[in-house]
């Protein structure tokens, strides 16, 4: 197989009937399908993990609708090189072949100056613009050209969608399906794949190019035996981008600072976007970390701001100490599973009524049938505590915050007790 195309590649699908997942978007009667269907194409963003279809959906839409493709790379393409796709584009702007579409994978990676560059011919509508990222549209891409973008979001593939892809494969592949090949257990491939289309694909041929013989029967051992020690090391445009991430913060949450700091130079030499690293430090400081030392919050967001304007290679010493840090910190997810209690609440309950006398009264009117009424303002009250009822009547005494089992949440857990008595049961 050394001589053909990976597995991936020869699976490709070439139609919207023959890709696999995104049924939000491309099923029937789906947002995306009628856009393509109509032949009314905005210009787009799809954001999504690696291996979802981003770039095989965009070549679909062109092909569907026979019009010119461009594809740009944010990690070796300049403002040069965009200027002469929008040039070459231009010319096709009178032609009979329909409005050229420019792919741009990993748009995130273009500065402001490049997109600014980009804004023009899409405002002008020389041009369908494809873009997509991994990251955050609303960080990455600049306001002016996110707002002419219709963003879709694309989604992992689930259990089911990547165990037809596997049938798929070995029954119609043009290598695979001569081969006598039997899928006896899928669990391993499906979790090496993280929901991830091309790396299930690449271990599935590792899988089946390292056990041979005539008869391949892929079981999970085997197949962890052969992929693990095949698989690339670290790219951030590559497969195991999302497993060195989870790597990291398990990491940092596990309090260990010297696996962390490994991780975060793996991340570096293999040419991670710092702030992408700076981001999720910063959702770590809240999430494992939280009010068992609010400093790491404020560390965080300074090490944001510092690497932002730094940029590497000297941001590399500020994501050091930020990492080491966070990793030495107390540990807590209290605020984390406070959110998380709380809408799931929401959710059963729905939108109960405010109590009258914590709501506001801007107007006469409202005053008169009772807003704001026997309101206690706590700051008249000893120790700036007052005790009244903040909840809607039907979650009188429900308790959603559970401080942590640490210094700092102790104190606050002691606080709350001697405030509320026996409500929260603190």
């Amino acid at each position: 197989m050394l001589n053909h195309p990976p597995l991936a590649e020869r699976m490709r699908p070439h139609s919207l009937d023959e890709y696999v997942g995104q049924k939000h978007l491309v099923g029937r009667d789906a947002v995306l399908r009628k856009a393509i269907q109509s032949g009314q194409l905005p210009s787009m963003i799809f954001w999504g993990p690696p291996g979802v279809g981003k770039t095989t959906l965009a070549y679909i839409i062109s092909e569907t609708l026979d019009r010119p493709f461009f594809n740009l790379s944010a990690i070796n393409s300049g403002v040069k090189d965009i200027r002469d796709v929008i040039e070459k584009a231009a010319q096709l702007q009178n032609s009979l072949m329909g409005l050229p579409i420019l792919f741009i994978d990993e748009i995130h990676r273009f500065s402001k100056s490049q997109q600014d560059s980009l804004l023009g011919a899409v405002e002008r509508g020389l041009v369908t613009l494809i873009g997509a990222t991994t990251e955050n549209p609303s960080f990455e891409v600049i306001s002016a050209l996110l707002s002419r973008c219709q963003v879709y979001i694309l989604k992992s593939l689930n259990e089911e969608e990547l165990s037809g892809l596997i049938r798929t494969a070995i029954t119609r592949d043009s290598l695979l399906k001569d081969k006598d090949i039997a899928v006896k257990e899928y669990e391993a491939l499906i979790r090496l794949s993280g929901g991830d289309a091309r790396k299930l694909l690449n271990v599935l041929e590792i899988a089946i190019n390292g056990i041979g013989g005539e008869k391949i029967v892929l079981t999970n051992e085997n197949v962890l035996e052969h992929a693990q020690q095949n698989l690339a090391l670290y790219d951030k445009a590559g497969e195991q981008h999302y497993d060195i991430i989870s790597a990291f913060i398990k990491s940092i949450r596990g309090s260990d600072p010297n696996a962390a700091v490994y991780w975060l130079a793996r991340m570096i030499e293999g040419g991670e976007d710092p702030l992408f690293i700076a981001r999720r430090l910063l959702i770590l400081a809240s999430e494992d970390i939280g009010n068992a030392n609010p400093n790491a919050l404020l560390l965080a967001n300074n090490c944001f701001q510092a690497v932002n304007v730094i940029g590497f290679p000297e941001s590399r010493i500020i994501l050091a100490q930020t990492v080491t840090y966070l990793a030495s910190s107390p540990k807590s997810n209290a605020s984390y599973e406070a959110i998380n209690k709380a809408q799931a609440l929401v959710k059963q309950t729905g939108n109960l009524p405010v109590p009258l006398h914590i709501r506001n009264a801007p107007t006469k009117l409202m005053k008169n049938i009772g807003y704001g009424k026997d309101y206690k303002y706590s700051h008249g009250y000893d120790g700036n505590f007052s005790e009244q009822e903040y909840f809607p009547d039907e979650l009188s005494g429900t308790k959603l915050y559970e401080p942590g089992r640490n210094a700092a949440e102790d104190k606050l857990r002691e606080k709350l007790r001697q405030n509320w008595k026996n409500k929260y049961n603190y």
